[in-house]
């Protein structure tokens, strides 16, 4: 088993009950998915829709499936009928993709906006000062946005990570008080998650300490 099942348990042991530790399986076998899940993970999540769409076919029914990767309008039709919850919506054009797949599955998905924080320019989301108006969420009786999610700086500097959280903990702080729906602050993974729960993340996007690094 390629799982790192320390490395698990000590994570897991520094989560409290309101925070959610979302498994990145990307590119893993089902093998090592099954192996996480039969030591109680229920959280993964994967990047691409095809490869998605075939684990979830062989893989456990309690599996909740987290999309986190890029998703193109085009490919939300493949995963609508069962996602638990996509991590990366960072359109409107998008919003209304998920709206109308949702209910032609009958269901009502839940989504994160994507805001961009970090100083490079190769990450998606919005900016933050797109996100003052949410008006945009109105009509879309077949999503429920329920919070924002980000990618700090690929960066050694800790203090810029740390300062990169704390400013999209106060937009949520802020969008939450207008959105009380708003329960999920999905920020932090392998190399920066203990600032992110430091600064007030609800969700954790965790793959290399788990899997090992990919090739």
């Amino acid at each position: 088993m390629s799982v790192n099942k320390i490395s698990y348990q000590n994570i897991i042991g520094q989560l409290n009950n309101k925070t959610t530790l979302v498994a990145v399986s990307k590119i893993k076998p089902i093998e090592d998915i099954l192996a996480l899940y039969n030591l109680g993970q229920k959280d993964f999540g994967e990047n691409y829709v095809q490869e998605l769409v075939d684990k979830q076919s062989q893989l456990p029914t309690a599996i909740r499936w987290h999309f986190i990767g890029h998703l193109q309008s085009n490919k939300v039709k493949y995963i609508a009928p069962f996602v638990h919850l996509i991590h990366g919506v960072d359109s409107f054009k998008l919003l209304q993709e998920i709206n109308k797949q949702a209910a032609k599955n009958n269901r009502i998905i839940k989504c994160l906006l994507q805001v961009h924080i970090a100083q490079e320019t190769t990450k998606f989301g919005f900016g933050l000062n797109e996100l003052n108006d949410l008006s945009m969420l109105q009509n879309l009786p077949n999503i429920q946005v329920v919070g924002l999610m980000a990618m700090a700086s690929f960066s050694e500097d800790k203090q810029l990570v740390r300062n990169e959280f704390k400013q999209l903990k106060k937009l949520f702080d802020t969008l939450k008080i207008a959105q009380p729906q708003f329960s999920i602050l999905s920020m932090g993974m392998s190399d920066d998650y203990t600032i992110a729960l430091e600064e007030g993340s609800t969700m954790i996007r965790i793959g290399s300490l788990l899997f090992g690094k990919r090739n």
